[in-house]
């Protein structure tokens, strides 16, 4: 039993980083932040010439920063505000305002000038939203702009003719911390966005499980309501045929047609029993004692080949509680043992029990274990582990991406349950695999009978 080979869905398709990343910003996003900077870079030009009466040339600076102008009013009529950039097009666009700024820092005292740090700012962008490419090139080009702004640009003068200018060591502090930025500040920004995508994608997955467990398990309520409500004719026809066969001889076609319907009617009843073993879902059964539920979600996996020893006991002595049949709670105890069993060599076990306090599933299987490489990361999404080249080599095993535990954690944690993940004594005992704990508090998930048993009311109509 392995953290990264539990997915119980159909691989998951690989999308390249770009198209992941850096489809979907808008245009209209981009203009916005680029009219925000204009507004920045005329306001900071206005106060150093009144207030402080620096000498600029005026005349270039208006010429950069009406190249930004240019550019977004080309964007506004162009192209629809509704347009979502492609990969190529946002790095070009964030491409544009990295040299835009380096132009006005040059004619502004390169690193001299305080805001020379903002150069860094369009990198910790590029690595929140594009590719690993894009963001290294972007890296390289800050650093040589960074480099070349520290022996060329247009000087800091007062109104006096004098020249603003820092010393020679702190140019290269300047440099140094731009350069600290630049790594320090992609990397981080890389990472930080990396686990929110990943996040964000294997919710999405967890929620489709669940949205088809539960149409599964509205699937299985039509059919128990169906297996209900034909039972009654299927008994009335039985019985009626069961009748007519002693009026007539039994060699006679009446009587064996009489008896072709009574056996199709057994086979009816046969039918809707195999068909409602396969979901149980009316008002009646969305509460059942907590051991019927963990048979429920162990039921597709008890026939693979392995042995699994399903073991029950009560901690003080209470007797078994009942709990909501929540697909959500299904679902994620079946991913736990569909891991145990896929794992294990030979048997798997599965122990039920509670007290009045806690209702704790322990999965346990004799297989290798967790890796203990990646024990302390199991239930992070899109998980791999790392392997040398001698297991690359061999690369006998099914290796997944930690899709489908993060899914049973995320869908057991919803329902109020602590997940702990943990590998047996050693491979001398019996059950020396990976184990699982799931621990609820009773309250969480119990069926509160202190008041009895309660009216449930008529089953509503599936609808959806």
């Amino acid at each position: 039993m392995t953290a990264n080979a539990s997915d119980t869905s159909q691989p998951a398709v690989t999308t390249p980083e770009a198209q992941r990343r850096g489809n979907y910003i808008r245009l209209r996003t981009i203009i916005w932040l680029r009219w925000t900077a204009v507004f920045g870079q005329l306001t900071a030009l206005f106060v150093a010439q009144r207030y402080y009466q620096m000498q600029f040339e005026t005349g270039l600076f208006y010429l950069v920063i009406g190249a930004s102008v240019l550019a977004n009013l080309v964007a506004m009529f162009v192209f629809p505000k509704n347009r979502r950039l492609s990969e190529r097009e946002n790095f070009f666009m964030v491409l544009f305002d990295l040299l835009q700024l380096g132009a006005l820092l040059f004619l502004a005292g390169g690193l001299n000038n305080p805001f020379s740090i903002l150069i860094v700012g369009p990198v910790a962008v590029s690595a929140a939203v594009l590719s690993s490419r894009s963001t290294i090139t972007l890296g390289l080009i800050t650093l040589i702009m960074a480099s070349v702004l520290t022996q060329f640009y247009f000087p800091l003068r007062t109104e006096q003719g004098f020249i603003m200018r820092i010393p020679e060591t702190f140019i290269f502090g300047t440099w140094v911390a731009v350069v600290i930025a630049v790594v320090f500040l992609g990397v981080y920004v890389r990472r930080i966005a990396s686990d929110a995508n990943a996040m964000s994608e294997a919710f999405q997955a967890a929620q489709l499980a669940l949205s088809r467990e539960q149409k599964l398990t509205d699937l299985g309520g039509v059919v128990a309501a169906a297996a209900h409500e034909l039972g009654t004719p299927l008994a009335t026809i039985k019985l009626t045929s069961s009748e007519l066969m002693s009026d007539f001889p039994q060699d006679s076609e009446v009587h064996e047609d009489i008896r072709l319907i009574h056996d199709q009617a057994d086979r009816c009843r046969d039918i809707l029993r195999s068909m409602g073993r396969a979901g149980k879902d009316d008002l009646y059964l969305r509460q059942a004692p907590v051991c019927a539920v963990v048979e429920d979600a162990a039921n597709p996996h008890v026939s693979r080949g392995k042995t699994v020893h399903l073991e029950e006991a009560s901690i003080d002595g209470t007797a078994q509680p009942e709990i909501y049949r929540k697909p959500e709670i299904i679902h994620g105890i079946r991913n736990l043992i569909q891991n145990a069993v896929d794992f294990a060599r030979s048997e798997v076990w599965i122990e039920t029990s509670w007290s009045s306090e806690t209702i704790t599933i322990r999965i346990q299987d004799d297989g290798r274990g967790f890796p203990p490489s990646i024990l302390g990361r199991i239930g992070d999404p899109f998980m791999r582990r790392r392997r040398n080249a001698k297991e690359r080599a061999r690369n006998t095993a099914y290796e997944g991406m930690g899709l489908g535990l993060f899914i049973a954690k995320t869908l057991l944690e919803r329902s109020g349950a602590e997940l702990s993940f943990a590998n047996g004594p050693g491979p001398d005992a019996a059950r020396s695999g990976a184990l699982v704990v799931v621990k609820w508090p009773a309250k969480a998930v119990q069926v509160d009978q202190s008041q009895g048993r309660v009216q449930l009311g008529e089953n509503s109509p599936i609808t959806g």
